[in-house]
């Protein structure tokens, strides 16, 4: 670049992170952003129709920036849009704390939960059932050295130690051993460490991967990923007692580039868009990797095997394949198996003998994510008829059980994760995750995540607020607020009713939080898309809410929701909570019960090869149920009979007051 490149340069600075990076003039603030390492709230995907990546600016000036999202009083103090402003100068940008990303929650367990009973593959179960046999084994061999009368090369006397002390068969060794086979006998005096990698397949082969001087056989870990279209989660762990050693969670480095994977594919097909998307979820895997080894102390050289979940279009985008074809029919993706292959070919700081291994895919919109929880749940091994439900940006859901499998997917759009509530926000400190009315006066009472002043309201919170509001009245199942109330906190703005939760003097922002008809409106569709998915693949498998046994709630989002109130608003259907269990992150544990039996590996692709998917955009019934789910909490309220019944008690001691 030359010397005259460098001048037309501005210098952005970043509050509250002090952090300043240079941009070219006309560059866009949110791509300033990314490339200086700062997350913004951008749930649209930069189209300036979210409103989430506020921003101010101080000490010079951005051109554009200003959208209806914005007041006329918020464009004064110099609130702009960085997805739509431009820098032109010089200038000193502060994040409020409503724009900026707080990962600090990823951390934080879910709360226990009384749940029915669960019987997922835990270390005590697979040892019980004598399943714990760890796809990768160390052993440790003191070899002959050679001699006139035994002149045996280096790899033949390896494998005949192998077999004749540790009763290995059929085995293979890759290149990068047996380059370093010779030198690393020498310096060890023939006393060696190998990594085996055993056959998923009975007759197949066993894989010698590395070869370490001296005993490190017990020194064997794996690494357990599970790639979300929101947060990637990474768990080291220990495969000789089955513990995890260390764990991290960030958010997806490409959460930027908008919220739910069609945004992903459309940045994708955009030049050099695909290699970005590649680099930024590798970049965030590497970050969680740097962490864990650090904290764990563990080298990566005892790193054996990766095993990594993921949705569909994850998975093409770690792979750096084009994912174009899954968002248009007939949706395609690009594979459904994938080679074991070594994670550092694609990036992954670890050794090159770390094998990485892939949940397989079933389609387009059901994932691997969606295989690891089915394998880790071991709902795949269970009789009991079993509805299997991964809510986020997208819901996938399964029934079934030992003998058969049906899936399919619904969009649900970012609603759950703040995506189109104006004060909708990710679950961080701030959020109000809790709230009830006073019934008489209608003033709220709220519990923030940390117990801090609000300063958005989390997907949980949002579901308790729309159940709470419409057993008490202060909504109709239209989503539309009764103005009959008397309270201020009803109120419109810009022509739009809405119900203030938290005066501005209350909060971290220096606004009204509240929540608004058009809020509503997508939290509705939202819950609409998940029942109708539910119901519609349980009308095409000839099956109906009342025969289901065993319900199971994975991801993260479902670990916190409220199950009265999700059945409340209609987002669930109404069933008996004893049968109920939340699982937490199901591919994280599909991820970790791979890397500890070899069972896993064996059956997975017997799973994948029974389970039928269903594309909802061409079934037919889909829509008609959609519309019927488009109310609180249905057109059919006889479908909820405990809330039936709790709404006319309500109503009978209200008339009594």
């Amino acid at each position: 670049m030359s010397m005259d490149a460098d001048k037309e340069k501005c210098t952005v600075r970043f509050l509250p992170h002090k952090r300043d990076v240079e941009a070219a003039p006309g560059t866009k603030l949110l791509r300033v952003a990314m490339d200086a390492g700062i997350h913004i709230n951008a749930s649209c995907g930069g189209e300036g129709v979210c409103g989430k990546c506020r921003v101010r600016q101080e000490d010079g000036d951005l051109e554009g920036g200003i959208t209806e999202r914005l007041s006329e009083d918020d464009a004064e103090k110099g609130y702009r849009l960085a997805c739509l402003a431009v820098v032109k100068e010089n200038i000193t940008i502060h994040v409020p704390v409503e724009s900026d990303v707080d990962s600090s929650i990823l951390s934080v367990k879910p709360p226990p939960r009384c749940t029915a009973a669960v019987q997922h593959m835990d270390i005590e179960s697979l040892r019980e059932q004598g399943l714990f046999v760890n796809p990768v084994k160390k052993t440790y061999l003191e070899l002959q050295p050679p001699t006139g009368d035994d002149n045996l090369a280096d790899v033949d006397r390896l494998v005949r130690s192998l077999k004749e002390k540790a009763d290995w068969h059929k085995l293979e060794l890759t290149m990068p051993v047996i380059q370093k086979l010779p030198d690393i006998l020498r310096e060890s005096d023939f006393k060696v460490t190998a990594t085996l990698v055993r056959p998923v397949r009975e007759n197949g082969k066993t894989r010698i991967t590395n070869i370490q001087a001296g005993d490190t056989s017990d020194h064997n870990h794996a690494i357990a990923i599970d790639i979300g279209t929101t947060t990637v989660f990474a768990q080291l762990v220990n495969l000789q007692n089955g513990r995890v050693d260390a764990e991290k969670g960030l958010f997806n480095g490409q959460i930027s580039y908008g919220e739910d994977v069609i945004s992903r594919i459309i940045v994708a097909e955009k030049p050099e868009g695909r290699a970005k998307m590649q680099q930024m979820v590798i970049a965030t895997i590497n970050e969680a990797l740097e962490t864990i080894f650090n904290e764990s102390g563990i080298d990566k050289e005892d790193v054996s095997t990766i095993t990594i979940a993921g949705n569909t279009t994850m998975t093409q985008l770690l792979l750096g394949i084009n994912p174009r074809s899954i968002r248009r029919s007939p949706y395609v993706p690009a594979a459904t198996l994938y080679p074991p292959f070594q994670a550092a070919s694609i990036g992954i700081d670890v050794n090159e003998h770390a094998i990485a291994l892939l949940y397989p895919q079933i389609s387009s919109y059901v994932g691997g994510d969606i295989v690891a929880g089915i394998m880790g749940s071991g709902l795949y091994r269970t009789e009991e008829l079993t509805l299997y439900m991964d809510i986020g940006t997208n819901a996938e859901i399964v029934i079934g059980n030992k003998d058969w499998l049906a899936c399919a997917a619904c969009s649900a759009g970012p609603a759950f994760e703040g995506g189109g509530v104006e004060f909708g926000m990710r679950a961080a400190k701030g959020g109000i995750e809790d709230f009830l009315i006073d019934p008489l006066t209608l003033e709220p009472m709220i519990i923030t995540i940390g117990s801090v002043r609000p300063k958005g309201i989390c997907g949980s919170g949002l579901i308790t607020m729309i159940a709470v509001m419409h057993e008490f009245g202060l909504i109709d199942s239209n989503g539309k607020f009764n103005t009959d109330n008397k309270t201020d906190r009803i109120r419109q703005r810009n022509d739009v009713w809405e119900y203030v939760i938290v005066w501005e003097n209350e909060t971290q922002i220096g606004r009204d939080i509240s929540i608004s008809e058009i809020d509503i409106d997508n939290l509705i569709r939202a819950k609409a898309a998940i029942y109708s998915g539910c119901i519609t693949l349980l009308d095409e498998v000839g099956l109906s809410v009342d025969m289901i046994e065993h319900v199971i709630l994975a991801g993260g989002f479902g670990s916190y929701i409220d199950l009265e109130k999700a059945m409340t608003i209609g987002l669930l259907p109404e069933v008996d909570p004893a049968r109920v269990t939340y699982l937490g992150n199901g591919s994280l544990l599909g991820a970790r019960m791979s890397s500890l039996t070899n069972r896993i590996r064996q059956d997975v692709v017997e799973v994948t090869k029974k389970m039928t998917n269903f594309e909802l955009s061409e079934t037919p019934s889909y829509m008609d149920n959609y519309v019927a789910a488009m109310f609180i909490p249905h057109t059919d309220v006889d479908k909820f009979p405990r809330l039936k019944l709790r709404i006319q008690e309500r109503k009978a001691v209200s008339n009594e007051m």
